[in-house]
């Protein structure tokens, strides 16, 4: 059977091509009833409209945004601080009549063919390690980009918040509590899936940007309390879970001597430290304070962490890139928040 086109169409009405794909595109243009008329032909021949990406070819737009991201689907849709990205980035996307096109890339995918054949108008670009080929892909296709998080991109917007001095506040809280013997437990230091100690030459050759300076606002307030940043141990996992935070707290407790404060960069993280301080018969605040990032999964389990407008950032990412305004090379970084709760407090003795 011959393939049905808007000119089998126009052919069997005896109008234009044109007046049939104002049917499907333009239907202001026609009467309801040559309109009505024209459905009615489409479907008994068996017409179900113009193929999109052609026609989405023909006008130079998609009608959808690209989110590329360095982790599993799976992952993004069980991680309570990428959700609510999401939901902001989508609040914004259908205020403005567009989809989201997900595009994720697990840690180790070096693949850059996603973006290559992604038929999107812009790009969002969520915690990619430096040097990743799929950003170099984005930024070769030369359509509107926004950054979030990591990594910066000179001539390009970014959307985040003041990573070192969030790390250092988190870090300063629990050193103005009076602890000394302060430990680590990290996620997004590189993607080789490592998990265990980091010594310092690993952690200051991240090459996820965003954590190296989170961590690095640790380091900062440290040293001004007069600690000697070598002296902190830190833990490095490989995937942001609860269970991979378990076993960080269950190696950093298992330490001579004991730390007092374990600072995490991630609440998932914590609450696995808090998982393995109950193993331990260890007491929360008594004998060991912890403190997450981000306050996504912290309230109801009394954590004290540093807070990030998520779903704020997600907004503002999304209306950049739809309003234009990601032509222009804005830094726009959003307010943080110390939530002070019941995972911190003195040191004993």
């Amino acid at each position: 059977m011959a393939r049905v086109t808007l000119q089998t169409i126009a052919d069997r009405l005896g109008v234009s091509r044109a007046t049939v794909s104002y049917a499907f595109s333009r239907p202001d243009q026609l009467s309801d009833g040559l309109r009505r008329r024209i459905l009615e032909v489409a479907d008994e021949l068996g017409y179900a409209g113009p193929n999109p990406t052609a026609r989405s070819l023909r006008l130079g737009r998609a009608g959808a945004l690209g989110l590329l991201f360095s982790e599993t689907l799976a992952y993004a849709f069980a991680d309570p601080y990428a959700l609510g990205f999401f939901q902001g980035l989508a609040t914004a996307a259908e205020e403005a009549g567009v989809g989201l096109l997900i595009l994720p890339l697990p840690h180790g995918d070096r693949r850059s063919d996603t973006v290559r054949d992604a038929v999107v108008d812009a790009f969002c670009v969520v915690s990619l390690p430096d040097g990743h080929p799929a950003l170099a892909e984005v930024l070769a296709r030369k359509l509107p980009v926004v950054v979030v998080d990591e990594p910066y991109v000179p001539g390009h917007p970014f959307v985040g918040i003041d990573e070192p001095a969030a790390g250092a506040a988190a870090a300063a809280h629990v050193l103005g509590l009076g602890h000394r013997r302060v430990a680590v437990a990290m996620v997004g230091l590189h993607d080789d899936g490592h998990t265990g100690w980091a010594d310092r030459a690993r952690q200051e050759g991240a090459v996820f940007a965003a954590m190296r300076a989170r961590r690095g606002g640790y380091q900062t307030a440290c040293e001004q309390a007069g600690l000697d940043w070598d002296d902190v141990p830190c833990y490095e996992v490989a995937r942001n879970s609860r269970e991979a935070g378990r076993k960080a707290g269950h190696a950093l407790l298992r330490l001579d001597p004991r730390p007092t404060a374990i600072l995490t960069n991630t609440d998932v993280l914590a609450l696995g430290v808090l998982d393995a301080a109950a193993d331990l018969g260890i007491d929360v605040p008594g004998e060991l304070s912890v403190v997450g990032f981000s306050d996504s999964a912290a309230e109801e389990a009394g954590l004290t962490t540093i807070r990030q407008a998520k779903q704020e950032i997600g907004e503002a990412a999304g209306r950049l890139l739809l309003s234009g305004a990601a032509a222009r090379p804005e830094r726009r970084l959003f307010p943080y928040e110390l939530i002070v709760r019941a995972s911190t407090a003195p040191p004993p003795g």
